[in-house]
């Protein structure tokens, strides 16, 4: 339905703004079109990935994909969100708290923890 499209664009709108004020990351894409978005890392951050933000955040039951970009683009790791139908704005205000706290504990890590090789498995 129109109106359940709507919605999840409207959340992912949200969730992506939320993120791009967090501080670190970058958006690559909005979720104004679609309700999917990817973001990444700021060039200045080196002590954690976006394969540790993934896990830290599948910690929490949160299924959010890094991944390396395809050939030509391999330099460009992302993160990607799919607002699915059901996630609400109070979920998605617990998604943002979530990465929030874990972004603060990643700074405070010396080196990143986890390699390209190690990233999401569907």
């Amino acid at each position: 339905r129109s109106s359940d499209l709507r919605t999840c664009r409207d959340v992912a709108i949200r969730l992506a703004s939320g993120i791009e004020q967090i501080g670190p990351y970058e958006l690559l894409s909005r979720g104004d079109e679609l309700p999917v978005f990817a973001f990444r890392l700021k060039d200045e951050v080196t002590n954690y990935t976006v394969f540790d933000v993934s896990r830290r955040m599948r910690e929490r039951g949160w299924q959010v994909p890094a991944y390396t970009m395809p050939p030509n683009r391999e330099d460009l790791a992302v993160l990607r969100v799919v607002v699915r139908n059901g996630l609400s704005s109070d979920l998605a205000a617990l998604f943002l708290a979530d990465l929030v706290r874990f972004t603060a504990e990643l700074q405070r890590q010396p080196a990143p923890g986890i390699s390209a090789e190690v990233g999401f498995r569907h």
